[in-house]
C-alpha cells in the first residue's frame, strides 16, 4: 500500500450528530441500544468513498473538492494520505470535484479508485498508478464515481458527470449517457445500462446475484436492483426504493451504500443512511441531519459514514460482506 502523507489531525469535533431512528424491532439485532452517530473528524469539503484497510486497521476516504485522499486511524485521527488524488493533470482544474470518489480494495489488497478529474479507474500498485479503464467504445468516461468488485475480479462502476467542470453540459463530455459499466477481468469494458440518468452508489449482494445502483437525480431519486447472471452479465432492473418524494424535505440524495453479511442494504438517501432488508423493508434510519454521501463496514464492528464535512461511525452487531 501507499505510504501515508501525514498532516495535523482534524480539529476537535463534537461527540455525535443526529439520531438513530428505530423503525422496526429487528433493527435491535443490527445496532446496539446505546449506539450513536459518533463524529471522528470534521472540516472536510465533501467527504466520500470510504474503504476499510484491514492491513493497518485504518480507513481511507476521499475529500473530493481539494483533490485529496484522507486516512483515519484510531488514536491518530485524520491525516492526508494522498494529494493530488483524482486529478493529476498539469493545468489547473476548473471544476468543483477533481478528486477521487469511490475506493475499494481488490482481492490482493490493492487500492482501486474512481478518479473524477482524470476520468478513469485506477489501481495503485507499489505506489504507482495503473489505469484500468478510461474509455468505452473509444470515448472517454464522464467521471467514474463508485465501484463494487465481484469475486471473479470484474468491477462494476458508475459514470455520472459530477467530476466534469460543467457537469452534464461540459464541452469535453464524450459519452452520450451516464452509464453503469462492467470492467471484465480481461480488460474489456461492457455497458451494463445507459438508462440511469445519474448513476451513483453501487453494491453487490452477498451471493452476488443482485446489483444495486443508486440514482442521485432529484427528479428520480431511486435505488434500482438488477439481477446478475452466472456469467456476470446483468439483466433488467426494477426499483428497490424510491426517495423522490423526500427530496428537499431532508438533506441529500441516494448515493453510496454498503451491504452487510446478511444481505441488508445500508443506503444513503435523503436524511442519512436507511437500513433495508433484502426484501425492501426499512428497519431504521441513521439520521445524520447532513447530506450523507457514503458508508462502509470496518473489520472493527463499526459502520463508517461520510456525511458532508464529517467522518462518522456507528457501532453495529453485524459486518460487511467479506
Amino acid at each position: 500500500m501507499l505510504a501515508p502523507i501525514l498532516s495535523p489531525a482534524a480539529a476537535e469535533t463534537p461527540k455525535s450528530i443526529g439520531k438513530i431512528e428505530r423503525l422496526d424491532p429487528a433493527i435491535d439485532q443490527l445496532i446496539p441500544a446505546d449506539a450513536v452517530i459518533e463524529v471522528l473528524a470534521d472540516g472536510f469539503d465533501w467527504s466520500e468513498g470510504p474503504v476499510w484497510v484491514p492491513q493497518g486497521e485504518y480507513l481511507l476516504f476521499s475529500d473530493i473538492p481539494p483533490n485529496r485522499m484522507m486516512k483515519w486511524k484510531a488514536g491518530e485521527g485524520a491525516s492526508i494520505f494522498m494529494e493530488p488524488s483524482g486529478y493529476t493533470g498539469k493545468t489547473p482544474f476548473t471544476g468543483k470535484e477533481p478528486g477521487t470518489n469511490g475506493l475499494m480494495l481488490d482481492a490482493d489488497g490493492n487500492l482501486i479508485a474512481c478518479c473524477h478529474g482524470d476520468r478513469n479507474l485506477v489501481k495503485f500498485v507499489d505506489g504507482k498508478r495503473v489505469v484500468l479503464a478510461d474509455k468505452y467504445d473509444g470515448k472517454r468516461f464522464n467521471s467514474p464515481n463508485d465501484l463494487t468488485i465481484h469475486s471473479s475480479g470484474d468491477i462494476y462502476f458508475t459514470d455520472p458527470p459530477y467530476g466534469l467542470p460543467k457537469n452534464f453540459d461540459d464541452p469535453t463530455r464524450e459519452q452520450e449517457w451516464c452509464g453503469v459499466y462492467r470492467l471484465k477481468k480481461d480488460g474489456q469494458v461492457e455497458l451494463v445500462t445507459s438508462k440511469q440518468t445519474r448513476p451513483n452508489g453501487i453494491a453487490l449482494s452477498p451471493d452476488e446475484k443482485t446489483l444495486y445502483v443508486a440514482q442521485s437525480d432529484p427528479a428520480a431519486a431511486t435505488i434500482t436492483q438488477y439481477p446478475v447472471n452466472a456469467d456476470g452479465s446483468v439483466g433488467e432492473g426494477k426499483i428497490f426504493f424510491d426517495a423522490t418524494n423526500l427530496v428537499g424535505e431532508k438533506p441529500g440524495l441516494p448515493d453510496g451504500m454498503a451491504i452487510d453479511a446478511a444481505g441488508n442494504i445500508w443506503a444513503t438517501s435523503p436524511g442519512g443512511v436507511y437500513i433495508f432488508t433484502p426484501e425492501g423493508k426499512q428497519l431504521g434510519l441513521l439520521s445524520t441531519g447532513e447530506k450523507t454521501a457514503n458508508c462502509t463496514f470496518g473489520d472493527d464492528g463499526y459502520l463508517y459514514l461520510t456525511a458532508d464535512m464529517y467522518l462518522c461511525r456507528v457501532k453495529t452487531k453485524t459486518s460487511g460482506v467479506k
